[in-house]
């Protein structure tokens, strides 16, 4: 598979050096990175706004275009008020520093991203980390430390390096049974399930029972930034209690008019995610029927476990000489002996281009005794 001839601003490609390679590790799930509506809206808010917010929202930084796209997203999650954090990082240390400290606990899913585990380093309460997707495991827990002030449940919907989903109905179960508090993370979820890519609580019909509803504008939004929307009371509470907030510059007014206009789309595009279903179905059957190990799923995260480290390096290399960009992820990101080429699909994606990539990727399996 050579794409000497593919235009260097291909949808869907990568460039490094003078070559465009397929893109198979991105997280631009819709192909939206590069929507000409976005940057419009972009380009119009920079030269009516300007550059840069000038200051923490708190202070001076705060601009109608803030307000306007947190009652739309709380519109379309389904909650009373919405929140604008710089970036999923600061959005999950900051909201989790805010609602627990010492003499809490919170209860986290061993393959949960890492901000979430730093969000609760910061915020002092006890982390008892449960084994992945094990709700007999996580139900012990909360038995066992009922008593506590506060409990505070966190999970990612979709995990970021496996691809599969939590289990939340039964941490719904769980924690209505325990009284504690349920934060979901859809990064890797919204914009790709719900009738309105609203994300996997929706599309499960959970989202009343969901206490906080984080998820980022950086991957199916294809901008930058991420959202926390739950109860008033909760969003006033992080107003003047987040630090990632309070002590931030507030957003560009064109990354905020960006992340609006692709808000729109997502909401309203759901052939993006028809495509993206249809890419996935495709690409996850293809590798299977050829033999190799893949995680279990329907999310475009798809791991292709290889297993040692030296031979997935040289794997991702073989990859890129045969133009495709598929990074190779090792510990300690994912535990020991799990090394693998983590894909993952987008929307501009056809069916040629991913049909010409399985046969790349069969052949270098072959090549390197990864398939016998």
């Amino acid at each position: 598979m050579h794409n000497n001839d593919i235009d260097l601003e291909t949808p869907g490609y990568t460039v490094r050096g003078d070559r465009a390679l397929l893109n198979l590790s991105s997280n631009n799930y819709l192909g939206l990175a590069d929507h000409p509506a976005i940057i419009e809206a972009m380009k119009e808010a920079l030269l009516s706004e300007g550059a840069g917010s000038g200051a923490s929202r708190l202070v001076t930084g705060n601009r109608s275009l803030y307000g306007r796209l947190e009652q739309k997203l709380a519109e379309w999650q389904s909650c009373e008020a919405g929140l604008v954090f710089a970036n999923g990082f600061m959005a999950n240390t900051g909201v989790i520093d805010s609602l627990v400290g010492r003499g809490d606990v919170v209860f986290s899913d061993r393959l949960n991203h890492a901000s979430i585990v730093d969000g609760v380093i910061l915020s002092r309460a006890e982390h008892v980390r449960y084994r992945h997707n094990d709700m007999e495991h996580v139900r012990s827990l909360l038995s066992k430390y009922r008593d506590r002030r506060r409990k505070l449940i966190v999970t990612d919907a979709v995990f970021s390096m496996d691809g599969d989903k939590a289990d939340l109905r039964e941490l719904v179960a769980l924690k209505q049974q325990f009284g504690a508090m349920l934060m979901v993370d859809e990064a890797h979820s919204g914009g790709i399930y719900g009738r309105r890519g609203e994300g996997l609580s929706h599309d499960l019909g959970l989202q009343d029972q969901v206490d906080i509803h984080m998820g980022t504008f950086s991957k199916s939004f294809g901008v930058y930034g991420a959202y926390v929307c739950g109860s008033r009371t909760l969003i006033r509470w992080l107003v003047n209690h987040a630090r990632t907030l309070i002590y931030s510059t507030a957003l560009p007014p064109s990354l905020v008019a960006g992340i609006s206009k692709a808000l729109e789309l997502v909401i309203s595009e759901q052939w993006r995610r028809e495509k993206l279903f249809e890419a996935t179905r495709l690409f996850r059957s293809s590798l299977r029927q050829s033999g190799f190990i893949i995680g279990d799923g329907d999310s475009p995260i798809i791991p292709l476990i290889v297993g040692n480290n030296d031979a997935v390096l040289r794997f991702s290399r073989e990859l890129e000489a045969k133009g495709i960009a598929a990074v190779a992820i090792r510990p300690p990101t994912v535990p020991d002996g799990t090394a693998r080429l983590r894909f993952s699909l987008s929307a501009v994606h056809s069916e040629k281009e991913l049909i010409n990539a399985v046969n790349c990727i069969r052949a270098i399996g072959h090549q390197m005794g990864v398939l016998r």
